[in-house]
């Protein structure tokens, strides 16, 4: 199922919200307390519940809820809920006359070692040959699968090892190469790479 409208030269720089995908990113569930029932049995404690200690949870700095910092065209975002704090970097482009976004990727990290990323690419591509990525003029994967389609694009889960950091920090463009499923032909999404590093850096000190 590939829906083919034309594809159009981006604009970069943007500034969004972390991006909520359905497939490659961190996902969160909520934990459901069950109340004990034994034979029918009525139970009954004067004991209150515990509550949670305000200590406990995952603060950012400044005991914010949230944060968004920019780093070049990186955004750094996080979210405490529940408990829970979500952050990750990401970046996205558009069509400079219509808004339309072209691309997205976000990036999840806990050390500046490894981390994790999904690439959002738009439909009118061949999804049966993947994408391939370099940085600048070396190749650094091997053809890298989609993992599916939503109504926002095509979706490319990306482990990114420690070699790889080292040499997207040291680049100046992350070069995604995919192909038109109507001509064929190659196209090329270009992700500039200033300030990666310090991006990845302040997403994992924040994830911790």
């Amino acid at each position: 199922m590939v829906v083919r409208p034309k594809l159009y030269a981006s604009s970069c720089g943007r500034r969004l919200p972390a991006i909520a995908l359905a497939a490659g990113a961190m996902l969160f569930s909520a934990a459901f307390a069950i109340p004990a029932i034994a034979a029918g049995a009525e139970q009954k404690t004067d004991k209150p519940a515990p509550q949670p200690s305000a200590s406990a949870a995952p603060l950012l700095p400044g005991g914010a809820s949230s944060l968004s910092e920019t780093y070049a065209r990186w955004s750094v975002n996080c979210q405490v809920a529940n408990n829970l704090k979500n952050c990750s970097m990401s970046q996205q482009q558009f069509n400079n006359k219509t808004n339309q976004r072209l691309l997205a990727i976000e990036i999840f990290a806990r050390s500046t070692d490894e981390a994790a990323a999904t690439i959002v690419l738009p439909f009118g591509l061949a999804v049966s040959k993947g994408v391939t990525l370099a940085v600048d003029d070396q190749k650094v994967s091997q053809v890298l699968p989609f993992s599916t389609c939503l109504s926002g694009g095509c979706l490319v889960p990306v482990g990114i090892d420690h070699k790889m950091i080292q040499q997207m920090t040291a680049g100046t463009t992350l070069k995604i190469v995919g192909t038109v499923f109507d001509t064929q032909q190659p196209i090329t999404f270009s992700v500039p790479l200033a300030s990666f590093g310090t991006a990845l850096a302040r997403t994992a000190s924040l994830s911790k």
